[in-house]
């Protein structure tokens, strides 16, 4: 393995574990203050504070919020995971009063790294199945 590899999967199991803490502000240890998210939430704000904002909301609409990786395949510059995401909402979430109704999904992120900081994001989330599950699909 490669030095830059090793030091990417470090920096994604950093994240792992912020995600499990439920603790957003530390997301700035792994995520550029200028990270470009090339698929971002309604009205998240640019930047590492746009995915702040976006996991403070998960963490509060889904306390019970967990990202579980399926697999993971790494090289030189990027991660990409594939997981699971699940959590009961009981807060508000993108302007829904909580439903109390549980959602499972899966969902994939790409990252670019440099120097063990994530730099650029793609990611995807089966959003209408959440929708759907939590009652909120039109």
């Amino acid at each position: 393995m490669s030095e830059s590899r090793d030091r990417n999967l470090t920096a994604q199991e950093r994240l792992g574990e912020i995600l499990a803490a439920r603790d957003a502000q530390a997301l700035t240890e792994v995520f550029h203050d200028d990270v470009v998210d090339h698929d971002p939430a309604p009205d998240q704000a640019p930047g590492s504070a746009g995915i702040v904002g976006f996991w403070t909301e998960m963490f509060t609409a889904f306390p019970d919020l967990e990202a579980a990786p399926q697999t993971l395949v790494a090289d030189d510059e990027s991660v990409t995971v594939a997981l699971t995401i699940s959590g009961t909402h009981t807060g508000e979430f993108q302007g829904h009063a909580p439903t109390g109704r549980r959602f499972s999904v899966r969902g994939i992120q790409v990252g670019r790294f440099d120097d063990g900081r994530l730099v650029e994001r793609w990611g995807a989330t089966d959003e209408a199945g959440m929708q759907q599950q939590l009652g909120l699909a039109g």
